[in-house]
């Protein structure tokens, strides 16, 4: 048994009638009803399986090229939406299973590789090279496939575990038996099947395994007006569909009406754009991107696994490109976010992008309004690098999402821990948009530290202040500082909190350049700035060295900084131990130390601390017990209270004898009131 195509397949089909797919399901439905059920285990999950074909092959129409072959097209996504319900637990326990043929029965056992080779061949009855291209495979993996695919089935059947004849001419049992084999093979085989017992017998439930592959699945009843429920439930839809579409076009004429008074005022004034954004946009993050012609609205969709997620729009300048995205679960009420490097790649990263570039990291935001209207779309964005040359086609794919943690059952934690897998892949056209760059010259000094305001960028995405701070400072240095916010001509924006990079200016030598990241600003040229500092973090060179005598007794204590510092224990050991601490933190000048124990040997220094963070008002919270966002801690400084260190030699069974310890300086925090106002004029 050969297997062939079915001449009827191939009907004309009207490529935007809903009503024709479904028709033409309804034609095909004894190739794809034993198909489905070698997936599906009820009849209410066929219909739905019916149902979610018919609606992909009409919305994926467009897609399909003239040369494509419609029925391979089709049974292809009929494929996929199958596999899909095989991960779709909560739907395939949504019923008891009603209980298939024997036939189906035994398939269940095998694995889906074999079971898929088997249906589509012998139940379905695709030819070789179809069945082969709809499985990915080549036509001698597939014939592998179906050869132990038989085997297996044939032990679910009763027949026996293994076939026992000759190996060498095991592979030749299909060619045979579809009389495809080349007269002197076939005549050399014949001979040996002649005068081999086993082989005979092997033939012989090979072939009634295939035969009955093909009997019993059209023994397989269709229930009466099973395509009838279908059709009714596609009815309805598009009923819905049409309401909405005259919906819409009752509005569109008064939107055409109000239009017409406008759009003459619009063209010319650069409020249309404006206007019409602001009545079809409801990201309001978004919004301001369109109002000023940085992007469009794409709306680019894939869906699977029961996960809706759009593109809506994608904004790159230098420094990164802004994907703005909606995330729909369209089965239950779940919110997911995407995060970029985990389960999201982009294909052609190395040849589109600049990977050099630090493109921002956007947390989710579950307290927007936007995100607070419906429990299972959220709305988010994404920063990926941006693209070196000024436009092209970011080849992006997802394969995972990350879950939304509820707010009302964890407020403290914005991930479930959980992923919803699927496959959705697009691709985004986006043009690198201009930057503009002005110059600032302001010195001035943070705690005693030079540091100098070099320029102001101004990018579709960011607004950026480049910075210096003077390092070669001999007894205090600024570490790193960071900002509240930025005026400019009298608009505020805030600081980034995830938005910093640092700047190798090699030529610039004694001074460390960096990039703080503001929020966008949409307008005209600036003409004041207005700088709010906020923290400096600085590392003072205090030099102290204190002897260290295991001999003596502890704990011992000496001043350091305008505190006292007590040495708590000193033992020798493997390892070695010293354990300082400084527990009054209140005015202490220091936050943490810069501190090593030198001994005669080499040695290897580990350390654990005991730490706490104090507000502005003094409160305490406990850096690991208290689910506390550090973000809304009013001024925060983090105190090491206790430094818990060990010395082991690297050689082997050595033990290290603590001589000094040696502090080389501290480092703080200080709060800023500073506001740098500078001229652009």
């Amino acid at each position: 048994m050969v297997p062939t195509t079915n001449e009827n397949l191939i009907i004309p089909i009207d490529r935007k009638s809903l009503e024709s797919i479904a028709d033409w399901f309804d034609q095909q439905k004894n190739r794809f009803y034993p198909l489905g059920w070698t997936y599906v285990k009820t009849q209410r999950q066929m219909e739905e399986l019916f149902y979610r074909s018919i609606m992909k092959v009409h919305k994926e129409l467009h897609r399909l090229k003239g040369e494509t072959d419609f029925e391979s097209w089709v049974t292809s996504i009929f494929i996929h939406i199958c596999r899909e319900f095989t991960t779709d637990i909560s739907l395939l326990a949504s019923e008891e299973n009603n209980p298939h043929n024997d036939l189906f029965q035994a398939l269940d056992q095998l694995n889906m590789e074999e079971k898929e080779a088997l249906v589509l061949t012998y139940v379905s009855g695709f030819p070789y090279e179809k069945a082969a291209h709809l499985l990915q495979v080549s036509i001698e993996k597939l014939k592998e496939l179906l050869f132990s695919g038989i085997q297996s089935l044939r032990k679910e059947l009763g027949y026996g575990s293994t076939f026992h004849g000759c190996k060498e001419y095991q592979k030749d049992y299909t060619s045979y038996l579809d009389r495809t084999m080349e007269r002197s093979k076939k005549i050399e085989f014949e001979i040996h099947v002649y005068h081999c017992q086993n082989c005979q017998e092997d033939l012989g439930t090979f072939q009634d395994v295939r035969i009955y592959l093909t009997e019993q699945s059209k023994e397989l009843p269709i229930p009466t007006g099973f395509m009838k429920n279908i059709k009714a439930r596609l009815a309805e839809e598009e009923k819905k569909r049409r309401q909405k579409i005259k919906k819409r076009n009752k509005w569109v004429f008064i939107f055409a009406v109000v239009c017409t008074l406008i759009i003459g005022i619009g063209f010319f004034t650069g409020t249309f754009a404006k206007l019409y954004y602001t009545w079809t946009v409801e990201d309001q993050e978004l919004l301001p991107y369109l109002q000023h012609d940085f992007g469009e609205m794409l709306n680019l969709e894939a869906e699977s696994n029961g996960v809706k997620v759009k593109i809506k729009s994608a904004i790159s300048d230098e420094f990164q490109t802004l994907i703005f995205y909606e995330i729909e679960d369209t089965e239950a009420d779940n919110q997911y976010a995407i995060m970029f490097g985990d389960g999201v790649i982009v294909e052609n990263e190395f040849d589109l992008m600049n990977t050099e570039a630090y493109p921002v990291y956007y947390p989710p935001d579950l307290e927007s309004a936007i995100n607070k209207e419906k429990k299972n779309v959220y709305h988010g964005k994404m920063g990926l690098f941006p693209i070196r040359e000024d436009n092209g086609t970011i080849k992006l794919v997802i394969t995972q999402l990350m879950k939304l943690n509820d707010a009302s059952s964890n407020p403290d934690e914005v991930y479930d821990g959980n992923y919803k897998t699927g496959e959705w892949e697009f691709e985004i056209p986006v043009k690198k948009l201009p930057t503009k760059q002005f110059a600032l010259v302001e010195k001035i000094e943070v705690e005693g530290v030079p540091m100098r305001f070099d320029k102001l960028i101004i990018a579709p995405t960011a607004t950026i202040l480049q910075y210096s701070i003077n390092a070669i400072q001999p007894e205090k240095n600024l570490s790193g500082i960071t900002f509240d916010n930025l005026v400019v001509n009298n608009k505020r924006v805030n600081a980034d909190l995830y938005g910093f990079t640092f700047i190798d200016a090699e030529d610039d030598k004694g001074w460390m350049t960096y990039q703080a990241h503001f929020k966008p600003i949409f307008g005209e040229k600036p003409k004041e700035v207005k700088i709010q500092l906020k923290e400096a973090f600085l590392t003072v060179g205090d030099q102290k060295i204190v002897e260290l005598d295991p001999s003596q007794n502890y704990p011992q204590t000496f001043e350091y900084a305008g505190s006292t510092i007590t040495i708590e224990k000193v033992e020798i050991g493997n390892p070695s131990k010293v354990v300082i601490s400084d527990d009054n933190i209140e005015n202490r000048t220091y936050e943490t130390l810069n501190l090593g124990i030198n001994g005669d040997e080499n040695i290897e220094m580990g350390m654990k601390n005991d730490s706490v963070i104090v507000d502005k008002n003094g409160n305490k919270y406990d850096p690991i017990d208290d689910l506390v966002k550090y973000e809304e801690i009013e001024q925060p400084r983090y105190f090491v209270t206790k430094y818990d260190i060990s010395l082991q030699s690297d050689k082997a069974g050595e033990e290290v004898v603590p001589k000094r310890l040696e502090i080389y300086g501290y480092n703080t925090t200080k709060y800023l009131n500073n506001v740098v106002k500078i001229s652009l004029d």
